[in-house]
Parts: C-alpha cells; sequence; structure tokens
C-alpha cells in the first residue's frame, strides 16, 4: 500500500468485524525521536491466543469470503522495512491493540496520505460506531471524538454529507497547523 492511511482503513476494518462499538485511531509523530507511530484499538470480540500468534500470518485470517489475511501481514512489513516493528495485543471480549511504530525519517515509510478522507468514510459507513481520532507531535495535537460531534448535532445524523464534508475540512485544517509545528 503506498499511503498509511489505506492500512488504517483496512485494519479498522477488522475492528468493524469484530464488532466494536469504540475504535480510536492515534498517530503520534516524533521526527527528532525518528518515530511514527500508529495506535489502533478497538473493544471488539478480541483474539483467543491462537489466533493472536497468527495474526501476523498472510494466509491466516478469521473471514470465511477469503483464505488470505494480508492486511495485519502488510503493515507489519512495512514498519519492518522502515526499522520499526509491529506489536498486536488482545483478549478474548475485551478487544485488541495494534500499534505500528516506523522510523519517521526512513526513506521507505510511506506518506500518511488522505486520513482525513479514511476518517470520514468510517465515520459516514459507520455512523453508531464512536470514532475517535488523535493525532500527536511533541508541539500540537488534535482530537476528534464523534460522541462530542454528535452531541452537537441534535437531530442531523453524523452521515449526513455536508456534516462528513465539515468533518473533514476540520481534520485537514488541524492536519496542516500540526504539519507546520513541525517544521
Amino acid at each position: 500500500m503506498t499511503e498509511l492511511a489505506l492500512h488504517i482503513l483496512d485494519i479498522v476494518q477488522n475492528s468493524i468485524r469484530a464488532k466494536a462499538r469504540k475504535i480510536e485511531v492515534t498517530i503520534m509523530e516524533n521526527p527528532e525521536d525518528d518515530l511514527f507511530v500508529i495506535k489502533i484499538q478497538d473493544d471488539g470480540l478480541g483474539m483467543d491466543e491462537t489466533q493472536l500468534q497468527l495474526v501476523t500470518d498472510p494466509f491466516f485470517t478469521t473471514r470465511t469470503t477469503r483464505k488470505v489475511g494480508m492486511g495485519i501481514a502488510l503493515l507489519k512489513q512495512c514498519a519492518e522495512q522502515t526499522g520499526g516493528s509491529l506489536k498486536v495485543n488482545s483478549q478474548k471480549g475485551a478487544g485488541t491493540i495494534l500499534e505500528a511504530i516506523l522510523k519517521h525519517r526512513h526513506v521507505d515509510r510511506p506518506i500518511l496520505g488522505d486520513i482525513a478522507g479514511t476518517m470520514t468514510l468510517l465515520i459516514g459507513a459507520n455512523p453508531l460506531i464512536r470514532f475517535i481520532y488523535i493525532h500527536q507531535t511533541p508541539l500540537s495535537s488534535f482530537e476528534l471524538d464523534t460522541l462530542e460531534v454528535l452531541e452537537e448535532l441534535d437531530d442531523v445524523p453524523i452521515n449526513d454529507r455536508d456534516i462528513l464534508k465539515a468533518l473533514e475540512e476540520m481534520i485537514n485544517e488541524n492536519l496542516e497547523m500540526i504539519e507546520a509545528s513541525l517544521k
């Protein structure tokens, strides 16, 4: 995958299939320490020890529609190509935490890509799931919580086209400020 946002989309789809009601996506950038961390945490079904040991095997999947599960394996490969790593912790019935650690300045680290479009796509397609998106740097941070957005919307659905457009613009504006703080 050419963008980290696409990896995030794929992993969050796993959380959705695992019946998560709350999904938190955190991106932590620290160029000084050469770190770019993606953390995805959910309250879904979780995995037992056997599933957890096989989760990075591309020929293991719990899906019945195909016999391979490339998403986590590809993200692991991506992280390792930059000198980083991938950790997955999960407990049956309690959810999963995935953390990909990449080297920020490494030539093989893909760009983040359209994370605003990815998050609004996920929110629009899954309006009953609480999404929290956090983006942090040493000098700046941004957080979007769909629960807070819903409180402000009254009776307007969060997947209304105008609301999604406003959310995407808000995320992009905040990312521009965060990017400026890194320079």
